[in-house]
């Protein structure tokens, strides 16, 4: 257990000092249980470098089975030592999922589950796989096909502003939303559709105006409602604004979404009782989701 332990390190951090600093040993100590590994396997798992280590196709594979099984250990101990306590699954997603539809979703929940706590992660960057989290809610399939990925619902992308703006723009052609200040999203996430594609995929190849740039869908949104533009939207995700008359639909160009929104479990084991309840409600909220 050392061995692979200090092994899991190194290929973690791909640094056997960092693996060192980590395991409160010396690089020397690192190197050598490496070396004795490779020796017992008889076979190289790490290719050394000019500046760190990188892994090699056996050692790839010996640190994914490591990497999955010592992390159901270490949640597997957790849980034991929260056995008495209120039971707790973690949720991911971006911001703005999280506060348009997760967050209400969440207190719904909590009304007819009152002993089981939900806690949520968000970022607007890629979630990668962590021993603390149970599912990601997010647009796109995981790139990672071991997962468990459940769709939920696709949705509609649709051009949004004040009710002003709706009301004004409500025959507006293609050409006319192009040429009005648009909100544009850029986000580390490329799976999002940009303005420019939402326009070509309708048939309209032209210029786009001048715009906002802006780093959070959030911000994009809050924009919109101050007048400042035209925001790209997604229909279900911003609803709960159309319906306290912050924003409204503009036009009638419609696209479909590209891609689904998917539950992803991040657990190799079988679900507990109460992930399992929680998979079963929130579904139970798109009753449309694909099987």
């Amino acid at each position: 257990m050392t061995t692979l332990s200090a092994f899991e390190a190194a290929a973690r951090h791909l640094s056997f000092k960092n693996a060192a600093q980590e395991l409160s040993v010396t690089p020397g100590a690192v190197s050598h249980q490496i070396k004795a590994l490779e020796g017992e396997l008889g076979t190289v798992l790490f290719q050394r470098q000019h500046r760190g280590v990188a892994l090699t196709a056996e050692g790839q594979a010996l640190f994914e089975t490591l990497s999955a099984s010592f992390g159901r250990i270490s949640k597997r101990l957790e849980n034991i030592r929260q056995s008495d306590a209120l039971e707790k699954i973690t949720v991911g997603s971006t911001t703005a999922v999280a506060a348009l539809w997760l967050s209400p979703a969440i207190i719904r929940f909590w009304r007819e589950f009152p002993n089981l706590s939900i806690d949520q992660l968000t970022q607007d960057t890629v979630f990668l796989p962590r021993v603390d989290l149970d599912f990601v809610i997010r647009y796109g399939r995981d790139s990672n096909s071991k997962l468990r990925q459940t769709p939920l619902y696709r949705d509609e992308l649709v051009p949004v502003g004040t009710p002003e703006m709706a009301r004004d723009l409500a025959d507006a052609s293609l050409p006319e939303l192009a040429g009005r200040w648009l909100i544009h999203l850029e986000s580390a996430g490329r799976d999002w559709t940009t303005w420019g594609e939402w326009f070509k995929q309708l048939g309209h190849a032209g210029d786009l105006g001048a715009g906002t740039r802006v780093t959070n869908y959030s911000v994009a949104l809050q924009l919109a409602g101050k007048g400042a533009g035209l925001v790209l939207g997604w229909r279900r995700l911003v609803q709960p604004l159309i319906t306290a008359g912050q924003l409204s639909v503009v036009g009638s160009h419609v696209l479909t979404a590209p891609r689904e929104f998917y539950l992803v479990e991040y657990s190799d084991d079988e679900l507990s009782e109460k992930a399992a309840t929680f998979k079963k409600w929130i579904l139970s909220e798109v009753p449309e989701h694909s099987t």
